[in-house]
């Protein structure tokens, strides 16, 4: 069993969407196996289909002075932010397939997301940071210790369509948490953001790059695949690949 990987750097969001769509295209189409697409994005806020648009609490005008342009995105969940040194991965997979823990004709989009939070939990464990889940909040959260609460350190928002999945996670590893001053961050109020770099007892702490093949690693362990890593999207699909 494969999970085909490709490692794209900074993308502006857009151009993120519009691989994504391809990807989902082409795995609708069975021209494709499950593939995990990771990326970083300029500055950009993204409502999903339960946003709230007063969760966004800076102006039109300061959004504009930084360049940062809002999505409107049909996954789940609420407003997030997308910047610099956070790690965004949108694992495109058929839950219809040999997926862990797949009781019926297909996995349940609770349960795919349950092992993206498992991969994204043993990939802060490489970096030395403890965390876990938290019941009714979906994402990873760092653990609490005496009148600090849980932060999050990555959220998950998916897609499902004809069985297939988009969108994904996105994993703060170097990011200025700054720019979560601008919105209530997956509208909770009670709880703040953090990174790796803030987390990490490595030194130097880790970086993006770093993540991104811990990640992958952990994609790989947590959904029983071997990774082919990629060098492009069309390479990939020029090779048509027969579906693993």
């Amino acid at each position: 069993m494969h999970l085909h990987l490709l490692q794209l750097g900074r993308l502006p969001y857009a151009e993120g969407l519009r691989l994504q769509a391809e990807v989902v295209t082409a795995r609708k189409a069975g021209a494709l196996g499950d593939t995990l697409l990771l990326m970083e994005h300029p500055p950009v806020l993204t409502l999903g289909r339960n946003a709230s648009r007063s969760n966004i609490l800076a102006t039109n005008e300061q959004l504009a002075a930084r360049g940062t342009d809002i999505h409107e995105v049909n996954r789940g969940g609420d407003v997030t932010y997308h910047g610099p040194g956070q790690l965004v991965g949108y694992p495109i997979f058929d839950l219809r397939g040999d997926l862990p823990g797949k009781r019926g004709p297909h996995l349940g989009p609770v349960d795919f997301v349950r092992l993206i939070e498992e991969a994204l939990i043993l990939t802060c464990k490489d970096f030395g940071v403890p965390t876990q889940r938290i019941c009714k909040l979906t994402g990873v959260w760092t653990l609490a210790g005496g009148s600090v609460l849980e932060k999050k350190i990555a959220a998950i928002g998916v897609h499902v369509s004809q069985a297939v999945t988009s969108h994904g996670f996105a994993l703060n590893v170097t990011t200025d948490l700054r720019d979560f001053d601008w919105i209530v961050p997956c509208g909770i109020t009670d709880r703040t953001v953090t990174s790796l770099e803030l987390e990490s007892p490595h030194t130097p702490p880790p970086t993006l790059a770093q993540a991104s093949n811990s990640v992958a690693a952990n994609f790989g362990r947590v959904f029983q695949r071997q990774i082919l890593a990629a060098e492009s999207l069309e390479g990939l699909l020029a090779t048509n690949p027969s579906v693993a």
